[in-house]
């Protein structure tokens, strides 16, 4: 299975951006509003400069109440883990546990194409070992 089943097979594919001169304070509305742990930090809409999360908000928040009003780029994440709708499913898992991330953007030809995350992941594997259970019943109660 490839990332492009998994983005295609998703309920939403909105791409979630904000601008990196945006304050974390509309970070934070743009989260809760559309009830997501991240976000793609991107100046125009179709580049990937960096990711942005709950986490982020929450370690940068500690100690210091004024970090609502930085900008995004100054918590964001700047080397960014990405793949391409071709990357198979397999190597997507891999590369989000090595790394210990939870969304990886999917970028084609230099441009965002979707966003994956951990549990999009989870559940497309899921579904594949689900199936391929069912095929295995089939065949066997086969007489």
């Amino acid at each position: 299975m490839k990332i492009s089943e998994v983005v295609a097979g998703k309920a939403s594919q909105d791409i979630v951006t904000i601008s990196p001169d945006a304050n974390v304070r509309e970070l934070v509305g743009l989260l809760a509003t559309r009830n997501i742990g991240a976000a793609i930090v991107s100046a125009d809409g179709a580049s990937v400069d960096g990711i942005v999360s709950e986490r982020d908000v929450v370690r940068h928040l500690n100690g210091d109440d004024a970090i609502l009003s930085a900008t995004v780029g100054s918590i964001m994440t700047s080397v960014v883990h990405t793949c391409e709708p071709s990357t198979s499913l397999d190597d997507a898992r891999v590369q989000m546990t090595q790394g210990r991330i939870r969304h990886l953007p999917v970028v084609e030809d230099g441009r965002l194409v979707g966003v994956v995350s951990i549990g999009d992941i989870v559940k497309s594997y899921i579904d594949q070992v689900e199936f391929e259970r069912d095929q295995l019943d089939s065949y066997v109660h086969q007489t």
